[in-house]
């Protein structure tokens, strides 16, 4: 087995969500989770086959974020995986619908942080151990710091 490292290839403003299903019907049941989540949503998926064709199938409705769907899913090439791309959207907006999928197995991350993922690769094929998101922390928050997450929110309509 060898590991390594792929790095999501994305603007710095692009939030997108990396994730693992178990079938075809993934590509339409994530694109009606989407687009029935967040109103004006503009996005891409891209879905690696793991069986048959083998194929990256892909959805959505903005040619950009489709175009970074399926890149980034041809460079982790991992079978059953997913990504999906938004603009217009955060993760946040859209994670209870997709983890409500029925084939959706599970969420590795949702950030619009530089990211890296770590590939197991076999003899059979590609699989994502898990991701590193962003960098670590330099500290404990201050009262000011508090405070200017707690604006942030506000500032953003993500709390009153």
């Amino acid at each position: 087995m060898n590991l390594k490292m792929v790095e999501i290839n994305k603007p710095a403003e692009i939030n997108f969500i990396l994730g693992q299903s178990h079938f075809i019907k993934t590509v339409e049941d994530v694109y009606e989770a989407v687009i029935q989540a967040v109103p004006g949503v503009k996005f891409g998926v891209a879905f690696c086959e793991a069986s048959g064709p083998r194929l990256v199938r892909w959805t959505g409705n903005d040619q950009g974020m489709i175009e970074l769907a399926q890149n980034n899913a041809m460079q982790i090439a991992s079978g059953h995986s997913f990504i999906v791309f938004l603009k217009n959207a955060f993760p946040v907006n859209v994670l209870n619908s997709l983890k409500m999928v029925p084939e959706v197995c599970r969420i590795f991350c949702a950030t619009a942080n530089p990211t890296q993922v770590i590939i197991a690769e076999s003899e059979m094929g590609r699989a994502i151990l898990g991701v590193v998101d962003g960098e670590p922390p330099l500290g404990i928050e201050s009262e000011k710091d508090i405070n200017q997450r707690k604006e942030f929110l506000r500032k953003i309509g993500y709390k009153q």
